[in-house]
């Protein structure tokens, strides 16, 4: 077989284990094995962005997403009731709320570039010299890989720094010694 179809293979069975694992999500009603399925979640999506050739995205969604998110969850779930109580009535003020911020965002983007403009700012300045010379110049063929990793790496050191941070400052608001409270 062609790799482009063994990728493409490996690909949809990627996405069908994402949306298995999104109506478990959904049907659980053991917070704890939510918390758990979003981190596969989360991990799967990270296995996606590999195969998409976007091994930067990946780690992020890995760090973030599998990592961080998942402690965070779980620390939670340690303070509070592992398993989630009747089902809540729907409220209209927050769906308006909701909608309302939806249609503002709508609004605040309709005045951007189209997809892809060649008049785009973005498209005028320094993106055709990444295109153009980024595989040569850092060896890497992912244009956003290379971006990351090589033109802009210390911008991606202070994001991933910023990320730890923020990540460390949950966990001591959270508090990491006292004991469980359960509801």
């Amino acid at each position: 077989m062609p790799p482009a179809v063994i990728e493409h293979l490996i690909l949809v069975s990627l996405l069908a284990l994402m949306t298995v694992t999104a109506g478990a999500i959904a049907l659980t009603r053991s917070l704890f094995a939510a918390a758990m399925l979003f981190g596969i979640f989360s991990l799967l999506s990270a296995a996606v962005f590999v195969v998409l050739d976007a091994v930067d995205v990946a780690f992020t969604e890995a760090a973030v997403g599998a990592g961080i998110s998942t402690i965070l969850m779980l620390a939670t779930l340690a303070r509070t009731n592992a398993r989630q109580r009747a089902g809540p009535r729907l409220r209209p003020g927050p769906l308006a709320l909701a909608a309302g911020l939806v249609l503002l965002l709508a609004w605040a983007s309709s005045d951007r570039p189209r997809f892809a403009a060649p008049e785009a700012p973005a498209n005028l300045h320094v993106a055709p010299r990444y295109l153009q010379e980024g595989p040569r110049e850092t060896g890497v063929p992912n244009v956003v890989t290379a971006v990351l990793a090589s033109y802009r790496g210390y911008d991606t050191l202070g994001e991933v720094t910023v990320i730890f941070t923020a990540g460390i400052g949950v966990l001591a608001l959270l508090g990491l010694g006292g004991g469980a409270r359960r509801d």
